[in-house]
């Protein structure tokens, strides 16, 4: 524990409610479990719609007005179905108050392949969800193709039914916003099952958060984003249940902290 970060060991739900006070975070970017596909050694058994209800109630209440949360998940597919779990989370956060901002897809170019009747499981949904509008919106640009070049505009038809060029003049900017569809590489570095890239945590900071906001994961995991909200000058708070995923979390971000990395 210190002034930079601060890491609970128990269930999210029963810490946010006792540890976090109503509008404390700024952003929370998290990868919570999937129907149950992740038991986290044997420690997850009550991954029901109640739980995660309960989860996302708490979250809007430690949102801040203006605040964001990155929720990353995917489905299950039982009995030859998708469970479709994911789009019951995103229209209950928006019942609970929360705007689904956007929609976006983490895209995998390493999808672990499975025997199956359908295409490999290549992407995973990120709902931003926002209490009101967001406070902070600090898009991470990417280099334009046709830098330097003349815009031409875009054909457009009038009032009348004449199509003409619109918003001509000027040249490409160097850098543009890019889609919402973001591909990262899954990470291999860490121990626990199911940890997402560092660049697809720092990214969402980066573009939601300022310096020295407050950061919430409430799935802590192997910790990725608490390592990367203190590498771009946010404070952190992380919760995890598992012991093991815990100390895994603690030691990694206690490195970032002093400053040795990992």
């Amino acid at each position: 524990m210190n002034g930079k970060f601060k890491l609970y060991l128990g269930d999210c739900l029963e810490v946010m409610r006792g540890m976090l006070s109503d509008g404390s975070v700024d952003l929370t970017v998290t990868s919570p479990p999937y129907d149950n596909l992740r038991t986290y050694n044997g420690t997850l058994n009550d991954w029901a719609p109640e739980k995660w209800q309960a989860i996302i109630r708490e979250l809007f209440r430690v949102t801040k007005d203006g605040g964001v949360v990155v929720w990353i998940v995917g489905d299950a597919t039982i009995n030859g179905s998708e469970t479709g779990t994911s789009f019951r989370q995103a229209l209950y956060a928006m019942e609970c108050g929360f705007n689904l901002h956007d929609t976006m897809i983490w895209c995998k170019p390493n999808p672990i392949p499975r025997t199956h009747n359908r295409y490999e499981q290549a992407f995973e949904y990120m709902f931003i969800f926002s209490k009101g509008k967001p406070a902070t919106w600090s898009p991470v640009k990417v280099p334009s193709k046709m830098a330097g070049k003349p815009r031409t505009g875009t054909m457009q038809h009038d009032a009348s039914g004449v199509r003409a060029a619109k918003h001509k003049g000027g040249v490409v900017a160097a850098l543009k916003v890019p889609g919402n569809v973001w591909l990262a590489a899954g990470e291999s570095k860490t121990s626990h099952p199911a940890p997402f890239p560092e660049k697809l945590a720092r990214d969402h900071i980066l573009s939601w958060s300022n310096p020295g906001d407050v950061v919430l994961d409430p799935f802590l995991g192997s910790g990725t984003t608490g390592k990367m909200a203190l590498l771009e000058g946010r404070r952190f708070i992380g919760i995890e249940r598992e012991p093991n995923y815990f100390d895994i979390a603690q030691n990694r971000i206690q490195r970032e902290f002093d400053g040795e990395g990992s």
